[in-house]
């Protein structure tokens, strides 16, 4: 199937002092630590997150 898309997220700046609903963006796609990655499916709900945060992350397809 072809709609099984991930996306690779990690996480390049500090989340501390940022926005708690921001904070919360980065728990629901699973983001514990600065620098590492996470694989996340390609959904619209966490591109919405990910748009977000973006100026927290780097985002590469996987």
């Amino acid at each position: 199937m072809a709609d099984n898309k991930q996306l690779k997220v990690t996480l390049v700046r500090s989340k501390h002092g940022r926005l708690k609903n921001h904070q919360d963006c980065l728990r629901g796609l699973g983001i514990r630590r600065i620098h590492r990655t996470v694989l996340v499916n390609d959904t619209p709900e966490n591109r919405g997150m990910i748009n977000k945060v973006s100026y927290l992350l780097k985002v590469e397809e996987a």
